[in-house]
């Protein structure tokens, strides 16, 4: 192929990075406006669909805009042109630049929202903060002719069974002898009615997404040549997976909180906020945890995961005062001093947090394009930052002593 990619090629390739399917259920991903028959040959990424990103992406030529949050998170009865949403999305449609949203989708994977923060302040050996249950798995467990065994292997490989990570086809097989004696009304394919039969046979395994069960079985019953196969499916236990909520890894080499904060504010895009800390500045952290976005409810798994520090956005008042006072007093019940009471806070601006997705999630786009159609497209990031606060004022000194 050398033209260029349509949009619902370019979704598809999102969309098997980012499946929409583990989106939240309170979430909207996916397209919200465009010809999935148009082609793109330039994609912008940006956090947010903000008129003055629109602005940017319509005047670069831009054939689609992902953005990492939803424009219509919120049910809306009309997208005219006399709302602020509604005259971001005519602007789109009338320069025929599609708008395309992978929101909590692009939060578990790998290479999504936390794994791009987490390699950004230097983490290594990264594994999910809150690991997702790895995809439900059956085994199915098939004695067949050993003449038919290969045959059968096809047949349930096709189906979607045997495939482990990069390999495909994987199956397992022994063999024995099966036994049987068919009734008078059967119509067997080896053996005679009413007559002891002994048959050479294999076993073969194979696993398979429980979700294709029935795809699975019925190719196995029109493969095998007995009318009534004989079969085991094995429910295999549920293990987590490479892909869940957050990141937690460790720092290469140990480092003062201080100096975690100043990396972190040197890495991220400046804003307003900038970097607020939770903790003793000059205590040693090497164990850090992040979440992108709002990551509030997430202390309870910091904490399990045994973190010097937690990176994150959005912090609210009271959820961070109680993870700070939760941690000086089980500190100080260990007989430490009750500064060094950890996981210790670092908090950023919920934008700044997601924005090292962007790059990531543009030169891997640009890469499955080129793998899957022999072509690319043309990427950009949207660098200026849509966090909402412009300014910061300091509070002026205030003088000591008795207050009226």
């Amino acid at each position: 192929m050398t033209g260029a990619p349509t949009l619902a090629d370019v979704v598809a390739l999102l969309d098997r990075r980012y499946p929409p399917s583990g989106a939240a259920d309170w979430d909207a991903v996916g397209t919200v406006c465009g010809d999935p028959a148009q082609p793109v040959r330039r994609v912008m990424f940006a956090i947010d669909a903000t008129a003055a990103v629109v602005d940017e992406a319509v005047g670069w030529g831009a054939d689609l805009l992902v953005t990492h949050h939803p424009l219509l998170l919120r049910g809306v009865h009309s997208v005219a042109a006399t709302t602020a949403k509604g005259a971001v999305v005519h602007r789109l449609i009338r320069a025929g630049c599609a708008l395309h949203a992978a929101h909590t989708n692009a939060d578990a994977p790998e290479g999504g929202v936390p794994e791009a923060l987490a390699l950004a302040v230097g983490l290594v050996d990264l594994a999910p903060l809150v690991p997702a249950p790895a995809e439900a798995l059956d085994k199915h467990v098939v004695f067949v002719p050993v003449d038919h065994a290969q045959a059968l292997v096809d047949a349930l490989a096709d189906a979607g069974a045997g495939e482990l990570g990069d390999y495909s086809r994987c199956a397992w097989q022994t063999t024995g002898t099966g036994t049987f004696i068919p009734g008078e009304g059967a119509d067997p394919a080896i053996g005679t009615a009413g007559k002891v039969a002994e048959v050479p046979e294999a076993r073969v395994e194979m696993v398979a997404p429980r979700a294709l069960r029935d795809r699975v079985v019925a190719a196995m019953r029109t493969a095998h040549p007995y009318e009534e196969p004989a079969f085991d499916v094995l429910e295999a236990a549920t293990l987590t997976g490479s892909t869940g909520a957050g990141r937690v890894g460790r720092l290469p080499q140990p480092m003062t909180l201080r100096a975690f904060a100043e990396r972190v504010a040197a890495v991220l895009p400046a804003t307003a906020q900038g970097v607020r800390v939770a903790g003793d500045l000059n205590a040693q952290v090497s164990r850090v945890a992040v979440v992108g976005g709002s990551g509030d409810s997430f202390f309870d798994a910091v904490r399990g995961a045994g973190a010097d520090v937690y990176l994150t956005g959005d912090l609210r008042h009271h959820p961070a005062l109680e993870a700070r006072e939760r941690a000086r007093f089980e500190a100080a019940s260990a007989g430490r001093a009750a500064d060094d009471g950890r996981p210790f806070l670092v908090d950023v601006a919920h934008s700044a947090s997601e924005w090292p997705w962007l790059a990531r999630a543009a030169r891997r786009l640009a890469e499955d394009v080129e793998a899957a159609h022999g072509t690319t497209v043309e990427t950009r990031i949207r660098e200026q930052s849509t966090d909402p606060w412009t300014a910061r004022v300091a509070s002026a000194p205030r003088e000591q002593g008795p207050q009226p």
